[in-house]
């Protein structure tokens, strides 16, 4: 019983997920996301962003990180941890284990990146539960709808970072 309630709950929470076609490579666009410390500068309600902590775990790097998000007078600041795995070209964030502070309960996002005909597909997911009802309510929908564009600042900075369609680097049929 218990862990069907538990189920339930984390179905409820509020989840995005979606697949962009992007005319870049799976490495290009990882090394993107990867690049966390870059994010106060394109990313929606990203104020900034901090590496607290960084190790190795064979060829995967994991950090901690600080994120500030902030919209008009409501500045959080919370703790991810990011496992960046290259060899796979995904990244994964969350929660840390055991952190009871910011403002969410729990927070799962993760990324992954394939070849596709002439480029690559983007996948996107996240998950997230407010920890105050209140702030639920203040901002829930506007994050959601912010989540819904981070796909697309992504490929707004890649085209920044690398030329509109990947500098040549895509090989076209």
């Amino acid at each position: 019983m218990a862990w069907r309630q538990i189920e339930v709950l984390r179905s409820a929470m509020p989840s995005f997920s979606t697949t962009r076609r992007v005319p870049f490579t799976p490495r290009q666009m990882f090394d993107l996301v990867a690049d966390v410390e870059r994010y106060p500068e394109f990313l929606p309600l990203c104020e900034g962003l901090t590496i607290k902590q960084r190790e190795c775990e064979g060829d995967r790097q994991i950090l901690m990180a600080e994120m500030t998000v902030g919209y008009r007078a409501i500045r959080e600041t919370f703790a991810s941890r990011v496992v960046l795995d290259p060899a796979r070209l995904q990244v994964r964030a969350g929660s840390p284990p055991g952190y009871a502070g910011g403002p969410f309960r729990q927070l799962e996002n993760r990324w992954s990146f394939a070849d596709a005909p002439d480029g690559c597909d983007v996948r996107f997911f996240i998950s997230y539960e407010f920890r105050s009802l209140m702030l639920q309510m203040l901002v829930g929908s506007l994050f959601d709808r912010v989540f819904r564009r981070y796909t697309l600042a992504f490929e707004e900075r890649a085209r920044v970072v690398y030329g509109p369609a990947g500098a040549g680097s895509v090989p076209r049929a």
